[in-house]
């Protein structure tokens, strides 16, 4: 929570400072290969020195949520595990417009919780499952995507994302510090 509020600070701070640009709202779904693998995405993007043709400059604040519950069974032991792995961060987005597509990257930062709750733990004489815990990290990210323009406010977009928190070693077993996962989702743009 701790580093929350200074992110919080920059967040209100970048979003207040550009109140007159467009506002685009989008969510998502999003795959990637640590567990778990499947998520929703959230993200509210606003455009900053709108003057400027053909280049599309914006601000973006994001979040993604992913959980699961498994039943894991491996040499002789069982045991039930619940996983749970959020995130929320800002970037700077740049783009063209080329027609009715527009490809862009960007570059940001932000804070990841990930929680491991293990359970129903059933023949494990040496305790070698998992432990249960949970841990934060700073991280920064990479990003590129396209969007489409079909109708004026309703843009469907695709966009991969790399993820690295190698600043903050990760605790927990299992967890790795470089992600990277694509997303599917629509924008509506006000």
């Amino acid at each position: 929570m701790k580093r929350l509020l200074p992110l919080s600070v920059v967040i209100i701070a970048i979003f207040s400072a550009t109140t007159y640009a467009q506002l685009e709202i989008g969510a998502s779904y999003e795959l990637r290969d640590e567990d778990p693998q499947n998520g929703f995405g959230l993200r509210i993007e606003k455009g900053i020195f709108e003057s400027l043709p053909i280049v599309n400059l914006g601000l973006r604040l994001h979040g993604s949520y992913f959980s699961s519950n498994n039943n894991v069974s491996e040499g002789g032991i069982t045991y039930s595990q619940d996983l749970t792995n959020y995130d929320i961060g800002v970037a700077a987005i740049g783009g063209i417009s080329v027609g009715l597509l527009e490809p862009y990257v960007g570059l940001g930062l932000g804070t990841e919780n990930y929680e491991r709750v293990v359970s129903d733990i059933q023949n494990d004489p040496n305790n070698t499952t998992p432990q249960s815990g949970e841990e934060s990290s700073l991280y920064w990210n990479m990003l590129a995507g396209a969007k489409v323009t079909i109708i004026p406010m309703i843009k469907p977009f695709v966009e991969y994302r790399y993820s690295s928190s190698e600043l903050d070693e990760p605790e927990l077993q299992d967890v790795d510090s470089q992600t990277g996962r694509i997303m599917f989702g629509v924008s509506i743009s006000f």
